[in-house]
């Protein structure tokens, strides 16, 4: 599980308590090129978080975040630069006792929030020097701390991640949490599940098909909402076909900036005022359609998509039959607050997975 900043709740122990890693969401990456750093700031502290938790369960610190790529890039270039950041991570894990670092360098290579500004071109080198940072983490780390890395779901953006790179990225890392949410998002023109089964399979075939062992690729799911607007041109053929409708510009086609014609919200925020009549009756009215929950409103020309308990319980059951991964993780604990619905259905899913009985008590 990520815990974040931004919903930093953690419900009862007896919900938790098949949680076996926390991600504690985020520590910037620049931080650790700073010479000299002795504080190490989380919107709480490790020692605090891991109370919270079954007492074998492994605290992380997330470094890095969407957006958050310079202080990479900075460490990256150089022998130098990379020892010294890895230097400064192991200084961070010493002073707050963290069990180890999830790399969220989401982007290496190009397709990051800037890529309009900056050609993926300007990136190339992040390519070869990306596994070489993390290279220099794990020896500066040693074998015991655990390394994890956040990484792209669409295989347009697995720049990074081929049989090139694959085998030297794995050499330092014990696990890929890779996110397959946000598989529809604004650079999209056409509709689709933002975390769908379908998607979700072609990400984690990408990344055996690189050379990914598949017991340590992590299947994500999303704790959240995301709604997008559709061209209204179109609107009789989305109410016919809304998955596959043409979508409304999204993105400022020069530089990339968010139009606003699309959004998330998690289950513990208050729904915008402007979507709650048509969130309502997404809630209501959606349909599955084997490969995710969606709704089409044509009065407001909205599409929504994100998963019900239902659709968690399929998800994971469905893809661990078909591949044989090491287990799922969600953004985020807190963002499911306060009634943890999708959690628990989680935790279902994965209980029947290991074999075992289901806790009756959660559900």
């Amino acid at each position: 599980m990520y815990l974040t900043g931004q919903h930093p709740i953690v419900p009862s122990p007896r919900l938790v308590k098949d949680v076996t890693h926390v991600a504690m969401a985020f520590m910037r990456s620049e931080i650790f090129n700073e010479h000299g750093r002795d504080e190490w700031q989380l919107f709480t502290s490790v020692e605090e978080t891991r109370e919270k938790f079954a007492k074998d369960t492994k605290i992380m610190v997330a470094i890095g975040g969407w957006g958050n790529e310079e202080g990479f890039r900075e460490a990256a270039r150089s022998e130098k630069g990379r020892q010294k950041w890895a230097e400064g991570v192991r200084n961070m894990i010493d002073k707050t006792g963290a069990d180890g670092v999830d790399i969220d360098w989401e982007y290496p290579g190009g397709n990051g929030e800037d890529y309009k500004r900056t050609p993926n071109s300007a990136h190339t080198w992040e390519l070869t020097n990306y596994p070489l940072l993390l290279s220099a983490l794990r020896a500066a780390l040693g074998p015991s701390k655990l390394i994890s890395a956040a990484v792209p779901g669409l295989p347009r953006d697995m720049l990074a991640f081929t049989p090139a790179y694959i085998p030297s990225i794995m050499a330092s890392i014990d696990f890929l949490n890779i996110m397959t949410y946000d598989l529809m998002n604004r650079r999209d023109n056409v509709t689709k599940h933002h975390t769908g089964i379908k998607n979700s399979l072609e990400a984690i075939d990408a990344y055996i098909a690189a050379g990914v062992d598949p017991s340590k690729a992590n299947l994500g799911l999303a704790f959240y909402v995301k709604w997008f607007k559709t061209d209204p041109v179109a609107r009789r053929n989305c109410v016919a076909h809304p998955v596959g409708c043409p979508a409304a510009l999204m993105e400022d086609p020069e530089n990339g900036a968010d139009l606003g014609k699309a959004g998330a919200f998690s289950w513990h925020d208050e729904v915008p005022a402007e979507l709650k009549v048509s969130f309502d009756k997404a809630l209501k009215e959606g349909t599955y359609d084997k490969d995710g929950y969606f709704y089409f409103d044509a009065e407001e020309d909205l599409f929504w998509s994100f998963d019900t308990p239902d659709a968690f319980r399929r998800k994971v059951s469905q893809i661990r039959k078909k591949r044989a991964i090491g287990g799922v993780f969600a953004w985020g604990l807190g963002e499911d607050a306060s009634e943890f619905v999708n959690l628990k259905a989680a935790n279902k899913a994965v209980q029947l997975w290991r074999g075992g009985r289901v806790d009756r008590t959660e559900l």
